[in-house]
């Protein structure tokens, strides 16, 4: 039988150095990552774009944006020009979505109409986040009566529902586009404010909230300056759910005829037009409702897919 090399029967200790090689590259190494070092956001970013239905939403809805923005200024037509001699007609190369009983374009009035629309939500949103933001964070951060107080009182308002409030404000003020936003935006950051009040509750503790109030940092510096950016995350997929609640209360609002005053065109009042012709003439019903729901679904389904981007438990 050939003879084999034991390992069991070989004195280590007696083999000579010249044997081994020495490998100086495994120290150069060991200090390197084996993935390259992202931030918070842009991680954040990574999930996001790996999620297709939230980016088919984005770039849907960046492009609903681009044409309520350039579209009425492009085109031959104007929302409120009438011509009686193409009154009521249907889709054509020349009226893409047909016309209205006074001969008005509806594809320029839709568009006309989502600039109105999405201001408003965009405007409206903004606001709840800010509102939301300071009294929650003043909720939340001082604690104690102040914030039973401020709690009883967004209970209260909250009891009565959302939108007999804004009916009620837009009977007391004149109907238009800044009375709306009013309307909406008094209610709608009793949401936001008790989020971010908890998350001031979680936060407020912390070692680095601790070390800013034992520097002599104020009150409202820590909110801002600390506790609002660690908490940046569900504010903005707060407000990413309130813009589709606002173009609905919009719409609605227009709907019953409390919305922005004629001529001014928005998607709530070219569905309720659409609505009382809708056996004679159904696309004037059809192309407004379907930009509503479209721009409706795109921000929840952007604001499902922010949420799973923004939470560190769904990292991989």
């Amino acid at each position: 039988m050939d003879e084999k090399l034991n390992v069991k029967d070989m004195d280590l200790r007696n083999l000579d150095d010249s044997l081994f090689e020495k490998d100086d590259s495994a120290y150069a190494d060991a200090d390197k990552l084996n993935r390259p070092s992202v931030t918070y956001w842009s991680d954040a970013w990574r999930r996001f774009r790996g999620n297709k239905v939230a980016m088919i939403s984005a770039v849907i809805l960046v492009l609903v944006i681009l044409m309520a923005v350039f579209q009425p200024m492009t085109s031959p037509y104007t929302y409120d020009e009438q011509d009686l001699f193409a009154i009521n007609q249907g889709p054509s190369s020349e009226h893409w979505f047909g016309t209205d009983e006074l001969g008005r374009d509806i594809f320029v009035r839709c568009w006309e109409g989502a600039r109105v629309s999405l201001l408003i939500a965009f405007v409206v949103a903004v606001l709840n986040g800010t509102i939301g933001i300071l009294y929650g964070g003043i909720a939340g951060y001082f604690g104690g009566l102040a914030d039973n107080v401020m709690m009883r009182f967004c209970e209260l308002i909250a009891s009565i529902p959302q939108m007999l409030w804004v009916v009620l404000l837009i009977l007391i003020m004149r109907p238009g586009i800044f009375p709306i936003i009013i309307a909406i935006a008094a209610t709608g950051w009793i949401g936001t404010a008790r989020l971010f009040r908890g998350q001031v509750f979680s936060l407020k503790e912390s070692e680095f909230v601790m070390a800013s109030r034992t520097m002599g940092a104020g009150s409202i510096w820590i909110i801002l300056k600390h506790l609002l950016p660690n908490a940046m995350s569900p504010i903005i997929i707060s407000m990413a759910n309130v813009i589709p609640s606002a173009i609905f209360s919009e719409a609605f609002l227009s709907y019953i005829g409390l919305g922005v005053p004629l001529p001014t065109a928005s998607w709530g009042i070219l569905a309720s037009d659409g609505a009382n012709k809708l056996l004679s003439y159904p696309y004037q019903l059809l192309f407004p409702s379907l930009l509503i729901c479209i721009t409706m679904l795109c921000f929840n389904l952007m604001g499902d897919g922010l949420r799973d981007a923004l939470d560190p438990r769904m990292r991989q």
